[in-house]
């Protein structure tokens, strides 16, 4: 059975990561019965998401201040996000 820490570990890596069956299968158990966990889980989706639009507005204020053309902008946007998503970036 999982501990607390372990579950708030897997949660965390489930955000960056696909879990194993396993770990899926235990954190789901730990979930039913721990009542703090799923507000934790929570809290850590919260964060993720936020995280990822203040990085998607940083690039955009970033890129548009960067006296570049429309075009190059759009290329590194694309290119950045491409990246954010786990893809490798074309030369």
């Amino acid at each position: 059975m999982l501990t607390c820490k372990s579950a708030s570990q897997l949660l965390s890596q489930s955000l960056d990561r696909n879990l194993t069956l396993m770990e899926r299968l235990s954190l789901r158990f730990h979930l039913i019965i721990c009542e703090p966990c799923p507000k934790v889980r929570q809290q850590l989706r919260f964060l993720h998401h936020a995280g990822k639009r203040l990085a998607a507005e940083y690039e955009n204020i970033a890129v548009s201040q960067s006296g570049l053309s429309p075009e190059a902008q759009a290329r590194i946007l694309k290119e950045l996000q491409r990246k954010q998503n786990g893809e490798s970036i074309s030369s």
